[in-house]
């Protein structure tokens, strides 16, 4: 692992799992809960469909504008799995038996980050959070899309920022997405003692914890 990106990871990374996205357009940013978007009427937009689709970077578009995203809470009730006492409005903190921490949240108001699509406002974000983070140490990943177990395996893309673990330190990771339409973006750390560790920890994010979309 290069110095800077162990450095980009050290800045993203605070308190062992938590991270503040700030809005940048406002000195306080508005705080979401984690869970279903409060439901508005956007007249000829179906929401269901968009729901019932994969959502790539590229089809960001087709969600309801300035209708935010949100993020499941499943993470709580999974095997080894607990929510941290403490937890804040807008950030969801989990702790795993093993000694993984995840913390997810979710922010509105990010209209200063949108670039071209949603790939690029996700670049932005990184970019945002650490200027030494460039767009290669990025790779594209998937959550699941959609707050039912029982239905179809819908995905949406992610980009994600990995450390392996140092000599005395832990594996690290950040998911995140600026959703440039919705005008809203989830990130979720996650930091664990090994990279085994790690990699169970995000199968869990992965089915645990989806991205929610809007209702309406």
């Amino acid at each position: 692992m290069a110095p800077v990106l162990a450095a980009a990871m050290g800045a993203l990374l605070v308190g062992g799992c938590s991270v503040e996205v700030r809005d940048p357009a406002a000195p306080q940013p508005v705080a979401s809960t984690p869970g279903f978007a409060t439901p508005t009427i956007t007249p000829g937009h179906d929401a269901a469909a968009v729901a019932a689709q994969d959502l790539p970077f590229a089809a960001g578009g087709s969600l309801a504008p300035g209708t935010p995203v949100g993020i499941g809470d499943g993470l709580k009730e999974a095997p080894g799995w607990k929510a941290v006492a403490g937890s804040v409005a807008a950030e969801a903190r989990y702790e795993k038996e093993d000694g993984c921490l995840v913390a997810a949240r979710v922010r509105t108001s990010q209209a200063a980050l949108v670039r071209g699509d949603d790939r690029e406002s996700t670049v932005a974000l990184f970019e945002y959070l650490d200027p030494s983070i460039l767009p290669g140490y990025l790779n594209t990943e998937t959550l699941r899309w959609g707050a039912d177990p029982a239905g179809p395996g819908r995905t949406v893309e992610v980009l994600a920022l990995e450390q392996a673990a140092q000599p005395a330190g832990r594996a690290t990771a950040v998911l995140a997405r600026l959703f440039g339409t919705a005008g809203s973006s989830v990130y979720i750390s996650l930091a664990c003692p090994d990279a085994a560790a790690l990699a169970g920890a995000r199968a869990d994010v992965a089915r645990f914890l989806p991205v929610i979309p809007p209702s309406a």
